[in-house]
């Protein structure tokens, strides 16, 4: 009788189809991402790294690179008086565009949260703006504030305006005004949905029991809901910071840019860094490739430093709205033993012969001294 030596499963050959298998789980979930890392290596990745070649060196369009010259680009800007003007001219029109678009934004979306008729189509409506492209919305506010649009004449009717012109493309803050006025009317109806979403997503029984407590809707919103969507109002500021410092369009096409204008105006009232780096770099008689990128670095430094201190002064006046008043070691300690002592049955902490309590020691709850009581 022949005996036949066992085979440990570990031991069997393993073939293709089991390789290929294997292969197939550990390789296939790099391949289903790999489109995404692709794409940003190619339009993301390397232009950010071919921009720190393009700073440090002496680059024209025509001619093509030059010499290098290390940071002389970014002392030259650094030296540039228009590029001052151009930042305030950023802040300043940021300012007026981000805090009544936030405003606005939390009370849109205070007002969605209720119980309305036909709310899909309130919460639709509020999204057109966004849709509308960022050239017809320059287009059509321009018109708007210009001499003969559908606001001077009014205002000239009424004694305000005197002048023939449109004070709104001379004078500097009413020119940051209309501006802001157009990434009001575009972002607001986004960042009001997204409020919308974190609002829809705090517990009721938060209201219920504030109502229960005698609390209205207005003591309800600050008390209840914007403690409740912190997070959100961050991530909203953050993006609407990195937004709304980027402007572009809006500033290019205010005075009609294709037609002999975007410029920022005739003495700079509203150029700001994003166009000043435009007008730079492919503007008419400038052709200073190194120049431009080094004013995108110096700005993105400049963004990145502002976004992160707004995010921290974001978070702590969200976390001080949000704590209540703050207890000490000692206090929590003493506030412990006279608990312990109520509990117990005692008259208070002397009879358990425990120290007694300091002066600023927060009271026991009462709800606590009537259960131990019992």
């Amino acid at each position: 009788m022949s005996t036949r030596s066992a085979v440990p499963p570990d031991a069997r050959r393993v073939g293709w189809g089991q390789r290929f298998s294997r292969w197939d789980i550990k390789v296939s979930p790099y391949l289903y991402v790999s489109p995404f890392f692709l794409l940003f290596a190619v339009f993301g990745a390397f232009p950010l790294l071919f921009n720190v070649v393009v700073a440090v060196h002496d680059w024209h369009r025509r001619a093509g690179m030059g010499d290098f010259v290390g940071l002389d680009n970014f002392t030259w800007v650094l030296r540039q008086p228009l590029f001052w003007r151009s930042l305030e001219n950023t802040f300043s029109i940021f300012l007026w565009g981000a805090v009544p678009q936030l405003v606005l934004a939390l009370l849109i979306a205070a007002v969605l949260d209720q119980n309305l008729r036909v709310r899909t189509f309130w919460r639709m409506s509020v999204l057109v703006p966004f849709v509308v492209m960022p050239v017809a919305t320059a287009m059509i506010f321009g018109q708007v504030f210009g001499q003969f649009g559908l606001l001077v004449p009014h205002l000239q009717d009424l004694g305000l305006l005197t002048g023939s012109d449109s004070p709104f493309f001379q004078d500097r803050l009413l020119s940051h005004m209309a501006i802001g006025s157009m990434v009001v009317f575009r972002w607001t109806g986004y960042n009001a949905l997204i409020f919308l979403a974190a609002m829809q997503a705090v517990p009721r029984e938060l209201y219920e029991a504030s109502t229960v407590d005698g609390a209205g809707r207005l003591r309800q919103f600050f008390s209840v809901t914007l403690p409740s969507i912190r997070p959100t109002m961050i991530f909203v500021t953050l993006t609407m910071t990195i937004g709304g410092l980027q402007i572009f369009d809006e500033v290019r096409l205010y005075d009609g840019g294709g037609t002999g204008g975007g410029k920022g105006g005739a003495d700079n009232q509203w150029t700001t860094v994003v166009l000043y780096l435009y007008e730079l770099g492919f503007g008419d008689w400038q052709d200073r490739l190194g120049q431009a990128a080094a004013v995108g670095w110096i700005f993105a430094l400049i963004i990145v430093v502002f976004s992160l201190v707004n995010f921290l002064l974001t978070r702590s006046i969200s976390s001080s709205r949000s704590r209540g008043p703050r207890v000490t070691r000692a206090q929590h300690r003493a506030a412990v033993a006279r608990a312990r002592a109520v509990a117990a049955g005692s008259a208070g902490p002397l009879a358990a012969g425990l120290p007694p309590a300091p002066a600023d020691a927060p009271a026991v709850d009462a709800d606590l001294q009537e259960g131990a009581n019992r």
